[in-house]
């Protein structure tokens, strides 16, 4: 073991004080220190962690790169404390990143969608019923996936319809109000899972058939399986539409059903933009441009304004 496993600590310390998760920056900066360990190396240098961060042989640029950056910022903090630190160059594996183009998803297909996990395989019936209540909510409120089954059971107001988000993306909390339909279906899943379950282990409101939290990895594991059966999905793929793409198709749907109706976007963008937990109002604003049909309405209502027919 050498000194940098203690000073990653220090380091990852500091950083989460400040507010940054780092959870899979600090799993990928263990997983340095272990290989530097591994090659005898007691401090960083460029080449070392060139030949980490492009590993395997056939990974992504963008995941180098990713992995690199995670790097350097260790380089930064560390070169204060081992001056034969060599801080990797940002010249060093150049990637732009590009937003991925949004799958908006249709009604009819997040409804086949929620039908197909009602049909899960489900020995106490609790497993089908939470699945179709997590991908229903996700497409009606536009929460990231992490969201949903961080929420506690007190973080879940079914008398108000208040959905409390604490401490999530950027350390920030927010209340959602959900229409009324919502609140009904999150009372039926909660009845149904208090039936079953009315001492679990955990506190979590969306619980497995274990009486345990759902983890990230299992919820999208499902939404995959249920993609390639209801054909969002070819039978292999490994891409295609993700869970994240209901964040998208709530914030473009709720855009092309205020230019349709003629509200004035400008002054309720920030709404949306809190609604959504964005840290700028600017990522709100970035849909606009990424569905043509919401393009084509924004350039109409320029002209309009243009010629005066809008305020």
């Amino acid at each position: 073991m050498n000194g940098l496993r203690k000073d990653l600590e220090k380091y990852l310390s500091i950083r989460r004080k400040l507010g940054f998760k780092l959870q899979e920056a600090g799993k990928l900066l263990h997983n340095f220190v272990l290989f530097t360990e591994k090659e005898g190396v007691s401090y960083i240098t460029a080449e070392l962690a060139m030949r980490w961060a492009t590993q395997p042989i056939d990974c992504q640029p963008a995941w180098s790169a990713a992995r690199l950056g995670i790097v350097r910022g260790f380089a930064q903090f560390q070169s204060v404390i081992d001056p034969r630190t060599e801080i990797p160059a940002q010249e060093l594996l150049p990637y732009r990143y590009h937003r991925t183009t949004p799958y908006i998803y249709s009604n009819d297909e997040i409804k086949r969608l929620v039908k197909a996990a009602e049909q899960l395989p489900s020995p106490l019936g609790l497993r089908a019923a939470t699945y179709s209540a997590v991908f229903g909510l996700l497409a009606v409120t536009g929460i990231r996936i992490s969201e949903p089954i961080g929420f506690n059971r007190k973080d879940v107001d079914l008398i108000n319809g208040i959905l409390t988000v604490c401490q999530t993306k950027f350390g920030k909390s927010r209340l959602l109000p959900v229409h009324p339909s919502t609140q009904k279906a999150l009372k039926r899943y909660e009845s149904l899972r208090n039936r079953i379950f009315p001492k679990p282990r955990t506190e979590s409101f969306f619980i497995s058939e274990q009486g345990t939290r759902l983890t990230n990895w299992t919820v999208r594991r499902t939404f995959v399986k249920l993609s390639r059966q209801i054909g969002l999905r070819g039978p292999h793929d490994s891409y295609g539409p993700r869970l994240h793409d209901f964040r998208h198709s709530f914030a473009t749907k709720t855009l092309l059903a205020w230019y349709r109706k003629g509200v004035n976007v400008d002054r309720h963008m920030p709404e949306l933009s809190t609604y959504l937990g964005h840290a700028h109002v600017s990522d709100t604003y970035w849909y606009l441009s990424a569905v043509p049909e919401l393009m084509h309405l924004v350039t109409m209502r320029f002209e309009q304004t243009k010629k005066g027919i809008l305020p």
